[in-house]
């Protein structure tokens, strides 16, 4: 049985845009992938964006969102499928893929607040895929951190405004042999084949 082409959200957060980086070759790996089988995709580069940053809450809850981070929202909320790929920093997502969160998903559009304690979860029905790169092995970053920020990623934000199910793509030694590479751009375009 075929499955039903997805839309497809693909969040390209290395802050540096520079073509070289290996991570936009997993991310235009999975793009290449998700269209060849008919998927429709839309590809948005964080990096290139003017990301500004939150100074308070009044912000998040009243103000719109700025122009530079609506169309990456707009993709989010059009999306079945959202894949976010980003490097590993300090252990934690980049700061620009948590200032675009932040600003992406407010109040109205991904949760909202009422008379329970607990928002709304205004995203549900769609699943997201992370990828995330890092220069140790995936097997350290999982066995000795417990893989602690991605599964922060996954239940604090995205389950939180109803992103679910969320699978994960840790890919250590970034910088090893260009073998290595080459099986995960492979994997890369499997995974936006079958929409995953």
């Amino acid at each position: 049985m075929t499955k039903k082409p997805k839309k497809i959200a693909i969040l390209d957060a290395h802050p540096d845009p520079d073509p070289a980086r290996y991570l936009h070759a997993l991310a235009d790996a999975y793009c290449e992938g998700a269209r060849e089988a008919g998927h429709e995709v839309r590809h948005i580069m964080l990096g290139d964006i003017n990301m500004p940053i939150l100074h308070s809450r009044e912000t998040w809850m009243h103000e719109d969102t700025p122009e530079d981070v609506k169309e990456g929202q707009e993709a989010m909320l059009w999306a079945d499928h959202i894949v976010f790929l980003y490097p590993l920093w300090l252990g934690d997502m980049p700061a620009l893929l948590k200032a675009f969160l932040e600003q992406a998903l407010r109040p109205g559009v991904a949760l909202q607040y009422g008379d329970s304690p607990a928002p709304e979860k205004l995203m549900k029905g769609k699943s997201a895929r992370l990828v995330v790169t890092m220069g140790m092995p995936a097997f350290f970053y999982r066995a000795y951190y417990g893989a602690h920020s991605v599964r922060s990623f996954k239940r604090n934000i995205l389950e939180l405004v109803g992103i679910d199910p969320v699978t994960t793509s840790l890919i250590g030694n970034v910088e090893g042999s260009a073998k290595h590479r080459e099986r995960w751009l492979t994997r890369m375009k499997e995974y936006g084949a079958a929409g995953d």
